[in-house]
Formats: structure tokens, C-alpha cells, sequence
């Protein structure tokens, strides 16, 4: 594969109209020459490797050759580097062994100045195109290509199958939030997920803090991320739900009322707490047309009917005796706080645990812990596992399987077209389904059983192993605390 040498011209015009030779080079050939300007980075990354296994190195590189045969890269020699890797692996991959285009400069041998000049010309003016143009050029070159090139695409940029689609979600931060992304190792679907729930206060700061403590832990698992996305979307959910609920209040054009600073009389009182001028109690009908008709929403966006000034409007208050507030109060209204979040986390956890689940479903080899915890629960046949037998509410078992439209799911169907090498994954799939269904109350967390427990600590181990792509959520492991000891009874 080497090419002559030829020996330098004399005189600057004939260097100046030399036509660079293109060859097809064995990376084995080259070496990093002593006048590549680029002293710092010159590793290549991951991407960039994973690029050239899958489609080689497009742009030719540029090489003197050296008296030693071998040619010396001044321009391209993170690519080259990267080409070397590849073809070290290829036998194993099953991959071609490729040689790499280069334009050998005879000209610049014995030319250390030019060449150091030249090398320096190409990494100077070399820019990294921004985070918006990255995204811009994955989502346009995605979408225009064939199955088949999609295919090698991904791969060859380290990408889902859902990298054009992730790549416009992306785009809608700003350039900002696009450049803190980067920064802090978001990938393009945590950047598109970051996207998801920005308008969630401090969503950015709780992903990039949840991505750094996984990243901290090794491995390569997204447990926090999880957990953490999970816990943003349930709260997003809940925004979403009360801005309906206000939008509804105004539609009807009643008032929403605001909260009252503490240092100012709130004239405003629940109906609960009024009667008419007779003494009759005030309903939502019969108070809907005073001019103090008006309301606020609780914890589930209800609204709670109010007159926003009964002086004003001739209603009198129930007598009630007026009681000071204490501190069990502020303890009560405290632990109210901890229950509603408790019971909003609680939910969303449900969400990466059971995509958990559905991945230790789709593994070729079920992890033996699993196999063991399904077979005991179907030895002894626990009440929770009959009981949501009896039931047969089997979409999230479906769902678990990977059955497409899980709420209308023959399983019948399913049982038929079954593997015989996957018949213990549906087994856990059932078992674990089972689990899900005794779990599902959102005060779950309150009183989990040692039953329960040791399903979610199956699932805690089972994420350790696979490099902690999964973990408890802060909730769940609250919950499991007091079984940790036990687990194993």
C-alpha cells in the first residue's frame, strides 16, 4: 500500500502547483507527524470511532511520507487513530478491514516549516458547529434517508432509533439551556427529555444534578435520571391539571382567588362557613349569582366555593368557636405536605419501574435472582397474586411482554406465539405484574408489607447489577427501609 517518494521540487512555484496524490493508505502506516500543530485533544472520542467502524473515514486524510516507509499525519490524525482502533476490532465485529484515503504530500518532505504552517491552518480555523446546528443537521439528515441508512446513521453517530424525532424536541431550548446541556454530558435524548419539562421550575438543575450523580456511580446506568424525569413529569402533570382547572374557573367567569399575604385580613370565606341572612347554608347554586361568588382550588384542583367578602354581600358566619392555631396544627398541615408528595412520587415511580421491568422481560437470559423470586411466588401462591388472578386486569402485564396496544391485548394470542426459550420471562412478567397491581395505591409507601418490599429490593439489586440502570427512587427507598433486614425471610 506505500507509495513512491519523490523528492521535493526546487523552486516555491513548483511546491505551489503540485497536485497532492490520493492513495488508499493501511492505518498500520501511519504515525503522528512531529509538525502536527495539534499537541492537545488529539484523541479521538467515542463518537468519531464508532463513526468510522460503521462507514470508515470519509475525508481524506493528509500525510508526508517519512524514510522509514511509514507516512506522517499532519491533518486528520484523531481519524486515523480512530481507523486504527477499528480495524484492531474488525475480525471480532465481523466488520471489513478498510485503509483510509490520504492526499500524500511528497512536496513537504524535508519542509517542517510548511508543514507545521499547514497543520496549523486546518485545526485554527476548525470550529465546532453549535448545539442547535448539531441537532438541525441529525433531524434533517434522519428523516431524508432509507431504512437501511438510518440504520448505519445511529449507529455511526451513537444514537436511538428516535434520534431525528429527539433532535427537534431538543431544538426547542434555547441556545443557553442547548450549551449547559452539552456541558454537563446530557446525551440527545436526555437533552430532548430536559426539553420535555423545562417549563417545570428548576427542572434543569435537578437533571443535570441526577445526570451527575449516575455519572459519579460508573457504570454507565441513568437510575437517577429516571427517577428524577419521572418526578418532573408527575409535577408537570399537576401544573398542567390546575391550569385547566383555572381556565375552566375563567371560562365560567368566576373569580380564582389569590392567597393573601399573612399580614392582611382575608375577607374571603368557604360557604361551608356561611348561612344566608336567615340562617339557611349557602351551596354553590344558591350562592352562584352574589357578586362574591368565587372559589379556590385544593390539592386535587377542585374548586372550594367561597364568598370573597360575606359583610359586604349580607351573609353571616356560623358560630364556631375560634380557635388559636398551635403547633400540632403546623405539624399537621407539615405531615399533610409530606403525604401529598409522598403519594405524587409514589406514582411516578411507577413509570421507570415497570420500564425496568419490561427490559429484564426482553433479555435473553432472565437474571437467575428473577427466576427464583417469580417461581417462589407462584410455589406459594400468595393472596395478592390470586387475588389479582381473579381480577384479570392484565394490561400492564401486556404492556410488560411489549404487546402492542396493551388495553385490548389477546394474551390468548399472545401464550400461543410464545418461545418456548422465553417462557420463564413471562412468568416474571406475570409475577411482577401481580406485584405492580399490589402496589399501585399511591399511600402504598405508608404501610409496605415485607411482601412488597422484597419486590422493589429485587428490583433495586437487579438495577445494581446492570450497572445501575435502575434505582429507588427516594420514596420507594424510604418505604423499604424498615425491610431491608428482612428481605431475605
Amino acid at each position: 500500500m506505500a507509495t513512491a517518494v519523490s523528492t521535493p521540487a526546487d523552486t516555491p512555484g513548483a511546491h505551489e502547483e503540485a497536485e497532492p496524490q490520493i492513495v488508499h493508505l493501511d492505518p498500520a502506516l501511519l504515525v503522528r507527524d512531529k509538525c502536527n500543530a495539534r499537541e492537545h485533544d488529539t484523541e479521538p472520542d467515542e463518537d468519531l470511532i464508532n463513526s468510522v467502524k460503521e462507514i470508515g473515514v470519509e475525508d481524506a486524510i493528509s500525510v508526508r511520507p517519512l524514510p522509514d516507509g511509514t507516512y506522517g499525519v499532519f491533518k486528520g490524525w484523531r481519524r486515523a487513530q480512530a481507523a486504527q482502533i477499528a480495524n484492531s476490532s474488525a475480525a471480532e465485529d465481523g466488520r471489513p478491514v478498510r485503509t483510509v484515503k490520504a492526499y500524500v504530500r511528497d512536496d513537504l518532505v524535508g519542509r517542517d516549516g510548511w508543514t507545521r504552517f499547514l497543520s496549523l491552518v486546518e485545526n485554527k480555523h476548525r470550529e465546532g458547529m453549535s448545539e442547535r446546528d448539531t441537532l438541525r443537521s441529525q433531524e434533517l439528515s434522519l428523516i431524508d434517508m432509507s431504512d437501511v441508512e438510518r440504520r448505519r446513521a445511529t449507529k455511526a453517530l451513537g444514537v436511538g432509533r428516535n434520534a431525528a424525532k429527539q433532535a427537534q424536541a431538543a431544538q426547542k431550548l434555547d441556545d443557553a439551556a442547548l450549551r449547559r446541556a452539552a456541558a454537563g454530558g446530557m446525551d440527545l435524548e436526555q437533552t430532548a427529555q430536559l426539553a420535555e419539562v423545562e417549563t417545570v421550575p428548576g427542572a434543569e438543575r435537578r437533571l443535570l444534578r441526577a445526570l451527575k450523580r449516575d455519572q459519579e456511580e460508573g457504570g454507565g446506568g441513568r437510575g437517577h435520571w429516571d427517577q428524577e424525569l419521572a418526578l418532573l413529569r408527575a409535577e408537570q402533570t399537576d401544573a398542567e391539571a390546575r391550569a385547566r382547572a383555572e381556565e375552566e374557573l375563567k371560562k365560567a367567569d368566576i373569580t380564582l382567588l389569590v392567597p393573601v399575604p399573612s399580614w392582611e385580613k382575608d375577607p374571603s370565606r368557604p360557604l361551608t362557613d356561611l348561612t344566608t341572612s336567615l340562617g339557611n347554608p349557602l351551596t354553590e347554586d344558591n350562592h352562584k349569582n352574589c357578586p362574591g361568588h368565587s372559589a379556590r382550588l385544593d390539592e386535587e384542583h377542585r374548586p372550594v366555593w367561597h364568598c370573597a367578602d360575606p359583610a359586604e354581600h349580607g351573609h353571616k358566619v356560623r358560630p364556631q368557636p375560634k380557635k388559636p392555631r398551635t403547633q400540632e396544627d403546623e405539624q399537621k398541615a407539615e405531615e399533610r405536605r409530606k403525604v401529598i408528595a409522598c403519594n405524587r412520587a409514589w406514582k411516578a415511580a411507577a413509570g421507570p419501574r415497570q420500564e425496568f421491568v419490561a427490559r429484564i422481560v426482553r433479555m435473553k437470559t432472565l437474571p437467575d435472582a428473577a427466576r427464583v423470586f417469580a417461581q417462589t411466588v407462584l410455589l406459594t401462591l400468595p393472596g395478592f397474586y390470586s387475588t389479582w388472578a381473579d381480577k384479570r386486569e392484565f394490561e400492564t402485564l401486556a404492556r410488560l411482554l411489549g404487546t402492542k396496544e396493551p388495553q385490548s391485548a389477546d394474551l390468548t394470542e399472545t401464550a400461543a406465539q410464545l418461545p418456548k426459550a422465553r417462557t420463564l420471562n413471562a412468568v416474571f412478567a406475570t409475577v411482577a405484574a401481580a406485584c405492580e397491581h399490589y402496589i399501585r395505591e399511591p399511600k402504598t409507601w405508608s404501610y409496605l408489607t415485607a411482601q412488597q418490599a422484597r419486590y422493589l429490593l429485587l428490583l433495586e439489586s437487579l438495577g445494581q447489577a446492570d450497572n445501575g440502570s435502575y434505582r429507588l427512587s427516594e420514596v420507594e427507598s424510604q418505604a423499604v427501609a424498615a425491610h431491608r433486614t428482612d428481605a431475605t425471610a
